[in-house]
This record gives structure tokens, C-alpha cells and sequence, in this order.
């Protein structure tokens, strides 16, 4: 249900997938888990997504507080990604889609 404030109406549906919607947000909230994960390690778990797209998503993530980045001041650059607490929130949600993902695999392999 939609909330009226100040003057505005916001859906709380709309508000989550402003956040986590899109390709490959879950996909990369699912690889980090409950994991730290590197750049390259996430591209390797995600072949399909271009260097490019990997950048801009997990800043975007960062940028609602869902991954935190963690660069370390080493040569060569080494950047780790975690899940923050508010990220771990949404792992649950992915276990659904996850099962859901698998009825429809098996229900379309029969």
C-alpha cells in the first residue's frame, strides 16, 4: 500500500526497487552474501556483466548503504565489497526468488 507524505505519494514497492531493482543488483547482493568479495572475484561469479556495468552497480549499491567498499592502500589497488546490514536484509528475499526460480525450472522441465 502507498503512503501520502508531504504532499507525495510513495510506494514502498516502488521505493525497494529503485534500490535493488534492475539486472544485476540481486545478482551481486547474491554473490557477496555473507562473503567479502574482490572486483575481479564478483566478474568472474557474474561472467555476462561488463567491467563497466559491475562499476556503476556497485556504486550505486554503495550509494544506498547496501555494499560497503573497502579500499585497501596497496600496490597493486586491492578493493574489497560486504554486504552492510541493511544488505543482508534483502538475502532472505533472494532465497524466495531463488526457490520460485527453481519451480519454474522444474515445472518446465517435466
Amino acid at each position: 500500500m502507498c503512503k501520502k507524505l508531504k504532499e507525495k505519494t510513495i510506494c514502498p514497492v516502488s521505493e525497494a526497487l529503485k534500490i535493488i531493482g534492475g539486472k544485476w543488483r540481486l545478482q551481486i547482493i547474491n554473490e557477496i552474501g555473507n562473503n567479502k568479495r574482490r572486483f575481479g572475484e564478483l566478474k568472474r561469479r557474474i561472467p555476462l556483466i561488463s567491467e563497466k556495468m559491475l562499476i556503476q552497480e556497485l556504486k550505486h549499491l554503495a550509494s544506498y548503504k547496501i555494499i560497503n567498499r573497502k579500499a585497501f592502500k596497496e600496490i597493486p589497488p586491492r578493493v574489497e565489497y560486504s554486504l552492510t546490514n541493511q544488505g543482508k536484509k534483502i538475502l532472505p528475499i533472494i532465497e524466495q526468488i531463488k526457490m520460485f526460480g527453481n519451480e519454474i525450472i522444474d515445472k518446465n522441465s517435466l
